[in-house]
């Protein structure tokens, strides 16, 4: 496990117990989001309430993001590093692969700004995109 991690929980006020480390060390090597099924898999034999309870945690610390690629199923990934409890500044795409169903973060592929109508209140805003990776399509 990475130093890194329990200075990462730190630095969001998170307690580093040792679960959390664990959850957030197991995400940060992801290249694609995960669900909570997959962590439990990846994690067996630990708790799945733990793992959630760490996930929601993280979320409301800014530490990771949740994705509704869709799937019925939300999806975890790291946030970017200017994401913190007051919210979730990285808005960006997300890309779907119909081949092999993984949900990846574009950060770099930034959600245009809009205007809502008056009196419209945005809570949330999600992009996906559908198509092949580079994996499937390599």
């Amino acid at each position: 496990m990475k130093k890194n991690v329990e200075d990462l929980l730190k630095a969001h006020n998170v307690s580093p117990t040792a679960m959390r480390m664990i959850v957030l060390d197991h995400l940060l090597d992801q290249q694609a989001a995960l669900s909570l099924a997959d962590l439990e898999k990846a994690l067996a034999p630990a708790d799945r309430i733990t793992i959630y309870r760490s996930l929601r945690t993280f979320e409301s610390k800014g530490l990771v993001h949740g994705i509704d690629d869709g799937s019925g199923v939300t999806k975890y990934a790291c946030c970017a590093a200017d994401c913190g409890p007051e919210g979730h500044h990285d808005v960006h795409v997300h890309f779907v692969c119909r081949n092999c169903q993984e949900t990846y973060c574009l950060p770099r592929s930034r959600i245009p700004e809009f205007t809502l109508p008056v009196g419209f209140q945005p809570e949330e805003v999600n992009l996906v995109v559908r198509g092949v990776c580079q994996v499937c399509a390599g």
